[in-house]
């Protein structure tokens, strides 16, 4: 009992580490981008990130049958596209906002669990969607009641990796999670490379410090950050996790207020408190104690392209 316990807290406390490295990069993509077209970083990071997975679980992908390889790419596609809307929609908005945005995927994956896969969200669910919609309206509407340019290009990668999360509870539960995130995120490599290619993102001179900034993303925020979850997730329940990395858009906060000075309106605060609290009810029905709690080691995917409740 005391070594699970103990487990559970170095779990829980990796988890944290990697919710932190992802709040940090909002920032620094959104500096990196600035200066590097956004499909030439996005294969930059990818296939860094690659380098770095395939020669640790590159043998596992022997144990994907077809079908589950054609998934894998699915599920890259749908991270690729949330990393393109949430790349391209930094250089119209703040990274604390981004990152609060962002973190919406976790209320609207409820929604299309119910949708598409026929699993019915409780009502704390439902709840949490309506407050954080509430926060999500407070957070982006502008003096003119409009919201910014870049908030609704966020939106839309907040809905495509919601659509990641439901595709991965699909498939992973029924291979090898980490052949599947072997294949993501060589998929998401290529994608952006295909992008990069025809947007002609490769004449863009590369810069040290848009290789620096994709090198930490590829490697610590992609690469590390999977290998430590797909590890410690065995520990932990999925709940937990999915409380803990609710505390991303928190950390993409502090991060836009330390590092950049950017700072929210009275009622962009209490928009981000209403989007977190949405997300935390959201979960919180899952600790009652007549609930069964997942079985440990089944994974599903985070936004931001590990694997997550």
């Amino acid at each position: 009992m005391g070594r699970h316990l103990t487990r559970s807290w170095q779990a829980d406390g990796s988890l944290l580490f990697v919710t932190l490295i992802w709040g940090s990069t909002f920032l620094l993509v959104q500096q990196a981008v600035a200066q590097y077209p956004v499909f030439g970083f996005l294969c930059l990071r990818f296939a860094l990130a690659s380098v770095v997975l395939v020669p640790l679980f590159g043998r596992r992908l022997r144990l994907l049958t077809p079908r589950m390889l054609g998934a894998g790419i699915a599920i890259g596609f749908f991270l690729f596209a949330g990393y393109a809307f949430q790349t391209i929609g930094l250089q119209y908005t703040t990274s604390s906002k981004a990152g609060f945005i962002t973190g919406l995927s976790v209320v609207i994956v409820p929604i299309l669990s119910a949708t598409l896969l026929k699993k019915f969200p409780e009502r704390q669910a439902l709840l949490g969607v309506v407050l954080s919609a509430a926060g999500l309206l407070l957070l982006t509407l502008g003096r003119d009641l409009t919201p910014a340019r870049g908030d609704l290009i966020v939106l839309g990668c907040a809905f495509c990796y919601a659509l990641h999360i439901v595709a991965v509870s699909r498939f992973a539960p029924h291979t090898d999670a980490l052949a599947l995130t072997v294949v993501q995120v060589a998929a998401v490599a290529v994608f952006s490379g295909l992008a990069a290619t025809l947007g002609r993102d490769w004449q863009q001179p590369l810069s040290a410090p848009v290789l620096g900034a994709a090198a930490f993303t590829g490697v610590l925020a992609t690469a590390l950050a999977f290998a430590i979850q797909n590890h410690v997730q065995t520990w932990t329940t999925a709940t937990h996790t999915a409380l803990i990395f609710a505390s991303e858009p928190v950390f993409a906060g502090i991060f836009g207020f330390w590092l950049a000075n950017e700072r929210l309106t009275n009622w962009g605060i209490a928009g981000c408190v209403l989007i977190l609290v949405g997300m935390l009810v959201a979960e919180i029905g899952r600790f009652a104690p007549h609930r069964r709690a997942p079985a440990a080691g089944t994974l599903t995917m985070n936004p931001h392209g590990g694997d997550a409740a």
